[in-house]
């Protein structure tokens, strides 16, 4: 079924990005009502869809051009289960985003530049999302990146600058080697469209070329997703960007540009292979493991809160990939169900307390001026909201009940366990308690460790816009763990995990099969 709606979900954050620079120079504050006006229409537009879509998948055939002989020569946007959990994350983190960035961004010049950058950084990874040939992707994930790079060397200062140098350079690096594995492709298949791809691909299966497209796509889309080894730009660019585009790029990018497509790829692309899938989840187990081990020893808090994204990432990428393993063999499809649908769980749990956390350091260095956790102490009881905030952030990531980190890595857990992993089941577990560790320190230095007095009197919490967006967050916190009853469940990651499983839902629609 073709739906108005979804064009513009890229269309309308492109406007704004353009009405911004055009408008914004002339009329103060109008930038701040562009950005928020075209996030609240994207949140809505994305639950109409969540709503419409279900097991049906949404296309929308750009210039009308039909299938010729089968064959689809126009260019596809595809929403389906998968696309519409992403394209939630994207946009209400967005929004959120937005409104904390009323006062933060307010102490930086050229707020005309963030806003506009922030709707084109949103309006990318809505159209990676969306995309249903694999070209597209390539274009969108580059006005998203290209994005990212202003917004994070958006202080303009030492740390910033070289931040921005080394995410630039290995961010190149990804896309040349995301465009060499689509060359490829293109030139064994005479297709760009991930559903005509895998049709005409299909016997090709096994061959040299084929396993070199994996891997090229592997790593190409492993570095935008900052999976160990990829991992090195991750902790400068995260720990240097303004706190409001540190939340977008650990809680919204590197899923919507790097795990969504290995996922999309993997699954609805290639024919899944058990030496592929066996990578894939030790990429995962390697990632949850040495993130953490980094994240520990941290005491800058945006340092620490970006190694353990790259932890919490190989969660999803563990689950995704033990999945993969069972559907190659063709045996435990429930179990397999599960774990999938552990690893999507998990990422929308990490969306919201990932980026609720950077949130926090954020609050704490526009208030403190620092974001070393031996400077800090006594906050608790100066910064209530804040405070609050980052111990319910905290206990969800470190997975304590009943917050929602607790039923997504349960679920992951349960997963390994009937499928027989026990030593990912294991490291799952030890993981947490190393990141609950991790956080009680945070905790300890930044809210307690010193009387408030010694602190400094003139400290307290931060404007409205900022607690405003803090709170929200805080809520889906908690809110989220009713994912986990099986009738909400069902309703939410059960169809994105019913096109993963069968491949033909994604690809019937678009062939007219």
């Amino acid at each position: 079924m073709m739906n108005p709606l979804i064009p513009l979900m890229v269309a309308v954050p492109l406007a704004g990005g353009f009405l911004i620079m055009i408008l914004g120079k002339f009329v103060r504050d109008l930038n701040k009502y562009i950005a928020t006006l075209s996030l609240l229409f994207l949140v809505a537009a994305t639950l109409v869809l969540m709503a419409g879509t279900g097991n049906k998948e949404a296309v929308y055939r750009v210039g009308g051009w039909d299938n010729i002989n089968g064959i689809p020569v126009g260019i596809y946007l595809v929403a389906d289960g998968l696309s519409a959990i992403v394209l939630c994350i994207i946009n209400i983190v967005g929004l959120l985003s937005v409104i904390y960035s009323f006062t933060y961004i307010s102490r930086y010049r050229s707020e005309n530049n963030y806003y506009a950058l922030f709707c084109l950084m949103v309006a990318g990874m809505n159209g990676v999302v969306l995309s249903g040939d694999i070209f597209n992707i390539f274009v969108f994930l580059e006005i998203a990146a290209i994005s990212s790079y202003a917004l994070v060397a958006f202080g303009v200062g030492r740390t910033e600058l070289e931040a921005t140098f080394k995410y630039q350079i290995l961010g190149g690096m990804a896309s040349l080697i995301i465009l060499f594995g689509i060359g490829f492709i293109y030139w064994r298949t005479k297709t760009l469209n991930i559903a005509d791809i895998r049709s005409v691909m299909g016997s090709e299966t096994g061959k040299p070329i084929y396993l070199l497209v994996q891997m090229l796509l592997l790593c190409g889309f492993g570095l935008k997703a900052a999976v160990i080894p990829f991992h090195a730009w991750l902790p400068d660019a995260h720990s240097s960007a303004p706190s409001p585009i540190s939340a977008m790029l650990s809680g919204v990018l590197i899923k919507a540009v790097g795990i969504y497509v290995l996922i999309r790829l993997f699954f609805n692309m290639f024919t899944i292979s058990n030496e592929t899938a066996v990578l894939i989840t030790t990429l995962g187990a390697l990632s949850m493991v040495f993130g953490v081990f980094l994240a520990i020893g941290q005491w800058d808090i945006k340092r620490l809160l970006a190694y353990h994204s790259i932890s919490q990432m190989g969660y999803v990428v563990m689950s995704a990939g033990m999945g993969m393993i069972l559907l190659s063999k063709g045996i435990k499809p429930e179990v397999a169900a599960l774990a999938i649908a552990g690893g999507l769980f998990h990422l929308i749990n990490h969306a919201a307390f990932k980026s609720l956390l950077f949130l926090n350091a954020g609050a704490i260095e526009y208030r403190t001026g620092t974001r070393d956790l031996k400077e800090m102490g006594g906050l608790a009881g100066l910064m209530p909201a804040t405070y609050s905030s980052s111990l319910v952030a905290s206990m969800s990531i470190s997975g304590i009940p009943p917050f929602n980190g607790f039923f997504s890595k349960l679920i992951i857990i349960i997963a390994a366990i009937m499928a027989k992993f026990y030593l990912l089941a294991v490291i799952a577990v030890l993981v947490s308690i190393i990141t609950l560790a991790s956080f009680l320190k945070f905790q300890r230095y930044a809210f307690y460790n010193r009387e408030a007095a010694k602190t400094g009197n003139n400290i307290r919490e931060v404007p409205f816009p900022m607690v405003l967006s803090m709170v929200i967050m805080a809520l889906f916190c908690i809110l989220l763990s009713l994912v986990a009853i099986p009738q909400i469940r069902d309703v939410v990651l059960t169809p994105a995990v019913n096109v993963l499983i069968d491949p033909q839902l994604y690809t019937s629609p678009i062939l007219g099969m």
